[in-house]
């Protein structure tokens, strides 16, 4: 049997106008993507190299009582007490040997305008908040690949030894030139027997500056996140304004 065609003249699809009409649809989805606007937080990409300084004296920089929770009261700390703080946030105390050995923390300088710390302490909760304000010549990508091959650290000091045990958290969205969050207990004899300190830290750099705010507490407790997300912010604002 013989099917007739169907009345009227059969449209024919021309190769090449097809193709063109295709091109045309890619691009204009393309160009419509590249002019949309993502809604959202800054998030801090990887910083490689320091493309700036920050000429504000550090100590300027450092958050006020007025940035911290009512509960914390916060002391701005002199060199030799700033020193002390920043070897207690990375677990490693001056004198103290470090295994595997690359994974000690590099010495901060304390002279002039080099490093700033600040300590806010809640009693009641026994719980710290601490900002460090550092001068660094190094971007945030050299601490973030030595924290991921040095998770477990034993650290022995005289007869005491600890286990410093640090991994990473995802970054937080904020306007850096680079961001990294990290969570480090150090268990072992800190202050007494079976003692154990819990942090999280977050910390930004922008330009030679580098920004780290850490919540530490002893016990079980839930950290005060909230807490730390504010003075952190706060922090940030005050060193890119400078």
């Amino acid at each position: 049997m013989i099917v007739p065609d169907s009345p009227g003249p059969r449209p024919r699809l021309d190769a090449r106008a097809a193709a063109r009409a295709l091109v045309a649809v890619l691009v204009a989805g393309v160009l419509a993507g590249c002019g949309a606007t993502v809604a959202g937080h800054p998030v801090a990409e990887r910083q490689t190299s320091i493309t700036r300084h920050v000429g504000t004296p550090l100590p300027a920089l450092l958050p006020g009582q007025d940035r911290f929770p009512a509960s914390y009261a916060a002391v701005v700390l002199p060199a030799d007490q700033a020193r002390r703080a920043a070897a207690d946030l990375v677990g490693v105390p001056p004198g103290a040997r470090a295994d595997p050995q690359d994974c000690a923390p590099s010495t901060p300088r304390f002279d002039t305008d080099r490093t700033a710390v600040v300590v806010g302490t809640d009693d009641g909760a026994r719980a710290t908040l601490t900002v460090e304000l550092a001068r660094t010549d190094q971007p945030l990508s050299g601490l973030r690949d030595q924290v991921r091959r040095c998770d477990t650290v034993r650290v022995q000091r005289g007869p005491l030894a600890n286990a410093v045990v640090t991994q990473l958290d995802p970054p937080p969205p904020i306007d850096a030139d680079d961001a990294l969050a990290l969570r480090r207990t150090v268990s072992g004899p800190v202050g007494g027997p079976g003692l154990t300190q819990s942090m999280r830290t977050l910390v930004a750099q922008i330009g030679d500056v580098r920004i780290t705010v850490t919540y530490m507490s002893f016990g079980d407790g839930a950290p005060d996140t909230t807490a730390l997300d504010h003075v952190f912010d706060a922090t940030v604002a005050n060193v890119r304004k400078g």
